[in-house]
């Protein structure tokens, strides 16, 4: 059996959380955490699972900078270092998702809301909201541009 993209993107946000917190340099603690969590919660991830989510962890993680370059210019009051460790977390999976096309933009927004509820404190859902949305907008911006590029090459084409 083979766990949901809701448990792995669920594993990949505790591997982040503590890749933010220890280091890459903690990789096998943290791939044993992670596989202990998916026993405790009887979710049917497998070894493939842990890390399918340990590696999204780690691209969002490698990618942190200007992810939190981009929250910072959208909610200048709260830098990486002011947010909960738990909302930059999920803000940076979230936004990794969206930027790299791994997921539909608007999915990677309600899972990452999801992840706040279930995480975070009761505010968090309105900060984590505001700022998805924000980013939202632009990725859909730019898929549209990039999408009227290629319709006027084609057009060029002919």
């Amino acid at each position: 059996m083979s766990a949901t993209a809701r448990e792995v993107r669920r594993l990949a946000f505790l591997g982040l959380f503590q890749l933010d917190a220890r280091g890459e340099d903690a990789l096998d603690e943290i791939r044993a955490t992670l596989t202990e969590s998916a026993e405790e919660t009887k979710s049917g991830a497998t070894a493939r699972d842990v890390e399918r989510a340990l590696e999204l962890a780690r691209e969002a993680f490698a990618h942190r900078r200007k992810m939190d370059a981009e929250v910072l210019e959208l909610a200048p009051g709260w830098p990486a270092q002011r947010q909960p460790a738990v909302d930059r977390a999920i803000l940076r999976l979230a936004i990794h998702e969206m930027r790299s096309g791994r997921t539909p933009a608007k999915v990677a927004v309600n899972e990452a809301l999801e992840l706040t509820k279930r995480f975070s404190t009761e505010r968090s859902p309105a900060f984590v909201n505001g700022v998805l949305d924000k980013v939202l907008k632009r990725v859909l911006a730019e898929q549209r541009a990039s999408d009227d590029a290629v319709g006027a090459e084609s057009e060029d084409a002919r």
